[in-house]
Parts: C-alpha cells; structure tokens; sequence
C-alpha cells in the first residue's frame, strides 16, 4: 500500500470504516478530525500484503500529541476502508513503534 496515496483519498473523502473501527474510535475517543489528522502526518508502520481479505497496513500518526494506529485496506471500488483504529499501548506495544514481546503481528 502507498501512504501518499491512503492521504488523497482521505482528502477526498473516499474511506469507510467497519463497524469494528466505528466501535474502537468510540472506545479511544479517537474524533473523525483526529483520525484524519493522524493518517494526514502518518506513515506505514507495517504491511500486511498477504492478508487474506486484501493487502492491510498499519499507519502511525499523530493527533493532539496522541499516537493513533490504524489498520486499513481498499474497498472493492479502491477507496480506503479504516479496518480499525487504537491508541498503542501495553500490553500489545512498548510505545508506539515497538510490539511487546508475543504482540499479534496484526494490530
């Protein structure tokens, strides 16, 4: 996946979530605004090209001095589809680049 190109679809509107990633925003206070500035100053954390629904990446960006992970892929019509979105924390991740030690290679 392309982070430049996950950004203009953002830009253009052109994403959905799954419920999943509707229930997690929720759950992490995690704002439309903070969702998208985060993917906005985001990068590829990890790919997942050999996922079996679609190639899947993680993006790490920031919002409100807030780490903010989101795992998305593409839609049959290429938009972007936000899989789910979380704050990186223990007992998963160290900080929000490092994976604690047995931490799902999938978010």
């Amino acid at each position: 996946m392309d982070i430049e190109e996950i950004k203009g679809k953002i830009k253009q509107d052109k994403y959905e979530f799954s419920f999943h990633a509707e229930k997690e925003r929720y759950a992490e206070d995690i704002t439309m605004s903070d969702l998208e500035t985060a993917i906005s100053n985001g990068d590829i954390l990890e790919d997942y090209p050999e996922e079996p629904r679609g190639p899947t990446c993680l993006i790490l960006g920031y919002s409100q001095n807030r780490p903010i992970h989101i795992v998305c892929g593409y839609t049959p019509i290429k938009w972007i589809r936000i899989v789910t979105v979380y704050i990186p924390k223990l007992p998963k991740w160290i900080d929000e680049r490092t994976r604690a030690k047995g931490g799902k290679s999938n978010a």
